[in-house]
């Protein structure tokens, strides 16, 4: 890769990775190259005050877009020129980068390009390589592609500068290129090199005009481009100004992060819009370095590369402006249902394919009136249905300790007769008691034996009723009971198909109440209670009153930390410092500091430590991008130090 300046680094917002950049809508008049300027100039000018460290403006923004054959007008051209020298010259001492779009001349011929400027001084010209030429626009007419322009020198604006479409910017800590307006709804846009090549945010410099339906059409565009590279990007589109003659321009301004849209700007507004966000280059490094085929069309001798820092003091405290999803497992309010359905259908179908293959009469579950049990109790109703089965092929076990209590055991019963399922219940007491007696432990010393002998008890009749009656025992453990070992070992850890084990504790709870929704009022009200009982292995005595005393979520912390932990640990891989930073962003109002730290230290031992169970875990069905099957997507050594974690 070629490079032609190089300067000393600068870094991203607190060290976390996030770069905060600035999609800019200025208020503009046609062919007015000064007046445009100057509404550039105050966007700038706020950018660089809320901490932007880059800011993109629309195609040809210095002239407007639709100046049509006024294009040919040499005073127009040497306008231009000289309000971008006037622009520089006032934002010379401001810290931010700047994209901005005019017409450049080289020999004979125009260019529509992208001007990238910082404190006075051009880093780099950027020409538009694929041209409309249709019934609403004839840039043909007017200028010429970039495309066979390698790399030429020039003089703009009275400096020295280079002009090529090939340009890669870096810094220490992060790297951007442009592409303008058409670029992206080619083919091969010019950014799927760029990015390959190393480009972490794209600019696009925009003038696409208003059609019924385009807007949502333009959106897919950014998003699926952004997801397509693992990138972010920043588009922004002429606005109000533009000549209405025959196109309405409203101003469109876009910021998405591998296919998610972060933040965008209100259309059809007259005023000038800014809008802010900032974006996860780590993010994008996660997805890239797990994505083998990424790098595969990379050729560095068709890239120059631009190092430069935009010096800004270390002193300066930047804020997040954009939110942290809590609940990052959990879909969207408008994806829900289609969500939901999707997830409920995975686990149907895993568990139909087991229960066809085995060729086995039965499944067997044990149902403890608990979150977990309840779900896969579900999942097992609709796989009957759906394989056309009688569902009395479906024997639910009730298995009552020491530790079961009155609202459990009767919200299991009910809900097993609500379903029409078969039923056994066995208590478990006195065959505990006597292995107690076998291995020498006091019944009195509520301790981890205590706890697992009745665990294992449970696990011995379910695959002894299993072998009894032709079935298969279908295990009701989730994903974050994996990530944290919460579970007895060769105890509720083991089973014959593990249709919860893709499911983390927060979306389990989600899934129940939305399957809540479609039954009859009986088994809605059965459910609700369920959801509203506290989480809890229900291995320890009851209170005095009988009621739940031993509450899972007080002696390991709440499962929504750990399921926000789980998801940024093994997604992408964050150090525990930025676990620590989003996840006081996103439960700031909620967790104190201290809370944080703390079940974080914990979520991190015990997924270390608990590894060995994972090992050797029951198949069962993937649903999201994160999962712990030894099998596929978590290998890791049961032996694995996590000190330096």
């Amino acid at each position: 890769m070629n490079k032609l300046s190089k300067y000393s680094p600068i870094r991203g917002l607190g060290g976390m990775g996030f770069i905060k950049v600035a999609s800019a809508i200025p208020s503009l008049r046609v062919a007015d190259c000064d007046y445009n300027a100057q509404k550039v100039k105050d966007l700038i000018v706020k950018a660089d005050g809320e901490g932007v460290e880059i800011v993109c403006f629309p195609e040809l923004s210095i002239t407007s877009y639709s100046c049509a054959d006024l294009f040919f007008q040499k005073q127009l051209l040497d306008n231009a020129e000289n309000a971008l020298g006037k622009l520089m010259s006032e934002t010379a001492d401001l810290a931010i980068i700047s994209l901005v779009g005019m017409p450049v001349r080289m020999g004979n011929q125009l260019f529509n390009c992208a001007v990238v400027f910082h404190r006075g001084e051009i880093l780099a010209v950027v020409p538009k390589i694929n041209l409309p030429n249709n019934d609403e626009f004839y840039e043909k007419r007017w200028f010429a592609s970039g495309a066979a322009v390698s790399t030429e020198n020039i003089t703009l604006a009275g400096q020295e500068t280079f002009l090529s479409a090939n340009y890669l910017f870096k810094t220490d800590d992060f790297s951007f290129a442009v592409e303008i307006c058409e670029d992206l709804w080619s083919p091969v846009p010019p950014s799927s090199k760029l990015a390959v090549n190393g480009a972490e945010i794209i600019f696009n410099l925009s003038a696409s005009n208003e059609l019924v339906g385009k807007h949502a059409y333009r959106r897919q565009l950014v998003e699926q481009q952004s997801a397509r590279c693992h990138c972010g990007y920043v588009y922004a589109s002429a606005g109000y100004g533009e000549s209405t003659t025959d196109l309405v321009f409203s101003g469109n301004a876009f910021i998405a992060e591998n296919g998610k849209l972060l933040a965008e700007s209100e259309r059809f507004s007259f005023e000038p819009q800014l809008v802010i966000t900032e974006i996860d280059v780590e993010r994008l490094r996660a997805e890239r370095l797990r994505n083998s085929n990424f790098s595969n069309e990379r050729d560095y001798a068709d890239c120059f590369e631009v190092n430069f820092s935009t010096g800004k003091k270390a002193a300066q405290k930047q804020t997040l402006t954009r939110q942290i999803n809590p609940y990052p497992f959990i879909p969207s309010l408008e994806k829900r249902d289609e969500t939901y359905n999707e997830i409920s259908s995975i686990q149907v179908a895993g568990l139909a394919k087991r229960w066809q293959h085995t060729l086995i009469d039965k499944l067997i579950i044990g149902v403890s009136g608990g979150l977990d049990s309840t779900l896969a109790l579900l999942i097992c109703a609709k796989t009957a249905d759906k394989l056309g089965y009688d569902r009395k092929r479906i024997l639910g076990v009730t298995m009552p300790g020491f530790g079961t209590t009155d609202r459990t055991y009767n919200n299991a019963r009910e809900l097993m007769k609500s379903l029409g399922i078969s039923t056994l219940d066995i208590n478990i007491k006195e065959a505990c008691l006597q292995h107690f007696k076998d291995i020498g432990h006091d019944p009195e010393i509520h301790d981890v034996t205590y706890e697992n002998v009745q665990a294992r008890e449970r696990t011995q009749i379910l695959m002894d009723l299993a072998n009894k009656q032709n079935g298969l025992v279908v295990g009701t453990g989730d994903l974050s009971e994996m990530a944290l070992g919460w579970s007895t070992y060769n105890g509720d850890h083991m089973s014959m198909y593990a249709v919860n084990s893709g499911i983390p504790k927060t979306l389990v709870r989600h899934l129940v109440n939305w399957i809540s929704e479609q039954m009859d009022q009986n088994s809605a009200k059965i459910l609700q209670d369920i959801l509203d009982t506290p989480v809890s292995p229900e291995l320890l005595p009851g209170d005095e009153k009988g009621e739940i005393k031993q509450k899972t979520e007080d002696i390991i912390g709440p499962y929504e930390l750990h399921d926000f932990y789980l998801y940024y640990f093994v997604r992408f891989g964050f150090t525990p410092e930025k676990i620590q930073f989003l996840a006081k962003t996103a439960f700031g109002e909620k967790y104190s500091c201290e809370e944080i730290d703390k079940w974080l230290k914990l979520f991190l031992k015990r997924f270390f430590q608990q590894q060995f169970k994972r090992s050797c875990t029951p198949d069962g069905p993937k649903i999201g991008s994160v999962n712990l099957s030894p099998r596929g997507d978590w290998r890791m050594p049961s032996d694995a130090i996590f000190g330096e974690w």
